[in-house]
């Protein structure tokens, strides 16, 4: 496995005007990175995002750097035709940007929540229109070259069994999934066993840490069971990070790591430690 860092990890900086976007490629080259990910395209207007991708392609290729993957929010359900087709045509143009970025594999959600009426009142309910919405972006996506897949994020599309049934409904070879090992905490399920679930439909993996609590905290937020986590540096948090990483191993993954750091140290400091402390499971797995 390869590791690389998601540009997301440095929003504690980019966010108090420490650190530019575009920048976060020099500090993660100068941080010993090979390859970075981006979410979103911090621009108003497609045309200023398209220009955008292009200047930190050419960036990240100064530097010697991949980007290796593009994340971004994506709802795909709809009850009316018109609103899934907006959104499948506003998702085809992120893939032009994922590659222009030169990116193999985009991510995108696919929804943040049940409704009240019809077939949005359970993710069963909605999960053909997903679906389809789905399959209809990475066949475009096979064109460009461009793998698509979702992550277990949002809650709603987050445990282990609804994101191997959605694998299922897409049903399409060019689509996966991004297995977040960190993010099953959020739907109050072991890591270890629900990365063992999907880990034969990674195309892309995120190594996330997380404490846990059964009672509140200081700065931990709360999972969809009322029980409580918060970010952690990678190897320090209650997740088994280095266990799931053995059992990917063993499902014959090979790609990307990319820490994905949201805890409340120094985002440099934390992000540091994190890789030493991944690199160094990946040579004991």
């Amino acid at each position: 496995m390869k590791i690389s860092v998601s540009s997301y990890s440095f929003q504690q900086y980019v966010g108090a005007g420490k650190l530019a976007h575009i920048d976060t490629i020099k500090q993660a080259h100068d941080m010993g990175f090979e390859a970075i990910e981006f979410l979103d395209m911090p621009a108003p207007t497609y045309e200023e995002q398209v220009k955008y991708a292009y200047k930190l392609r050419e960036e990240a290729e100064k530097y010697g750097m991949t980007i290796n993957a593009y994340t971004i929010g994506a709802n795909l359900y709809y009850a009316d035709p018109e609103g899934s087709a907006a959104e499948v045509a506003r998702l085809k143009g992120q893939v032009d940007i994922a590659a222009i970025l030169g990116c193999s594999v985009m991510r995108h959600d696919v929804c943040y929540g049940v409704g009240k009426t019809g077939t949005s009142r359970s993710f069963g309910l909605m999960l053909p229109t997903i679906a389809a919405n789905a399959r209809a972006v990475t066949e475009y996506a096979a064109e460009k070259g461009v793998k698509t897949c979702t992550e277990n994020h949002g809650f709603i599309a987050q445990d282990s069994y609804r994101v191997e049934q959605l694998f299922n409904a897409v049903a399409h070879d060019n689509y996966g999934l991004l297995v977040d090992v960190g993010n099953f905490v959020c739907a109050d399920e072991d890591n270890c066993a629900a990365v063992s679930r999907v880990a034969p439909y990674a195309i892309h993996v995120h190594a996330k840490d997380m404490y846990k609590s059964a009672t509140p905290a200081p700065g931990f937020g709360q999972t969809r069971g009322c029980n409580y986590f918060k970010g952690a540096i990678v190897g320090e948090g209650d997740c088994n990070v280095e266990k799931c990483l053995q059992i990917l191993k063993r499902a014959g993954y090979d790609g990307y790591c990319s820490i994905e750091f949201e805890g409340s140290e120094d985002c440099i400091e934390a992000i540091a430690k994190g890789y030493e402390n991944l690199k160094g499971m990946l040579e004991r797995i």
